[in-house]
């Protein structure tokens, strides 16, 4: 079979090796090039660098609009896409006798959308997992060929729970596929009125409020890792790892200088792990040291 993948970030970069080992892989289409680091430096996505070690053909178009032209001449027998990023055309779709197959990382119907695995983290899930479907005009909403549940451990954060996804939901696709190939494989629709949905997550969304309960507040740390933040003394500190402890005050009081620990909206927090307002990654403690709290100071 002839299989073109479409893919970007990391996430992707699994699959795309696991298919290549099973599969007539020709041509592979990813995100254009974008500026990255202090310097701004036009950096390619993963997937084009693994693609490059594995000598396969890249794509880069700027815009999918028009590029059906492309696909076309390739005749793919099917279009594989793992978070490549932007909503396929409809002309598209109808190129591959094999249909358009995505792996998504979640239960579907539950988290559609761009941000699935941030917002199950930051909802308090326990379980989430692996869904390949056909891609129809629909946001995440084709049928479904097959899913798998993985669960949502209390020390994951959006960066391991991201990396058991995508090297569990490169098995899932390729075992899929193989079957799908072979016609094993009935498709079975969502049930759409159970449909949640996982929005992009907004800047403002990063800076911690510690109005909410103590579980929120630990979910959003590990669910927006490692960039939710809070101010303190007007410079921002961002917070990686939060334990639940007992305690009460105002929100965003430090209840324990020695320990770091600080009052949520009900219950709260021990700050364990951070990244300093000069960008150094250390313990609550080792920051404390620096830093000394007084009673009663307020975090924002």
């Amino acid at each position: 079979m002839r299989v073109l993948f479409m893919g970007t970030p990391q996430f992707a970069v699994p699959s795309l090796k696991k298919l290549h080992e099973e599969f007539e892989i020709i041509g592979v289409v990813t995100q254009p090039d974008k500026p990255a680091g202090r310097g701004k430096r036009l950096t390619p996505p993963p997937v084009k660098e693994v693609a490059r070690e594995l000598g396969l053909e890249v794509y880069q178009p700027q815009r999918l609009k028009g590029f059906e032209g492309v696909l076309e001449t390739l005749k793919p027998d099917c279009i594989v896409v793992v978070a490549y990023g932007k909503i396929l055309p409809s002309e598209i779709l109808r190129i591959p006798p094999y249909g358009v197959v995505n792996l998504h990382a979640s239960l579907l119907p539950k988290y559609r959308g761009a941000a699935p695995i941030q917002r199950a983290i930051m909802a308090g899930e326990k379980i989430t997992g692996n869904t390949v479907m056909l891609v129809n005009e629909e946001m995440d909403a084709g049928d479904i060929l097959s899913q798998e549940e993985i669960p949502i451990e209390e020390e994951d954060n959006f960066y391991t729970l991201s990396e058991k996804l995508s090297l569990a939901g490169s098995d899932l696709l390729t075992r899929t596929l193989k079957l799908w190939f072979q016609k094993k494989i009935t498709p079975v629709p969502q049930r759409h009125e159970e449909a949640t949905y996982a929005p992009p997550v907004r800047k403002e969304e990063f800076r911690l409020c510690w109005k909410a309960p103590a579980e929120s507040v630990r979910d959003r740390v590990r669910g927006l890792y490692p960039n939710a933040y809070t101010l303190f003394r007007g410079n921002r500190i961002k917070v990686l790892r939060v334990e639940l402890v007992d305690g009460s005050g105002e929100p965003g009081e430090v209840l324990d200088p020695k320990k770091f620990v600080v009052a949520c909206g009900e219950g709260a927090v021990l700050i364990k792990e951070l990244i300093s307002p000069k960008g150094k990654k250390m313990s609550g403690e080792e920051f404390l040291r620096g830093y000394p709290l007084k009673d009663g100071e307020l975090l924002k």
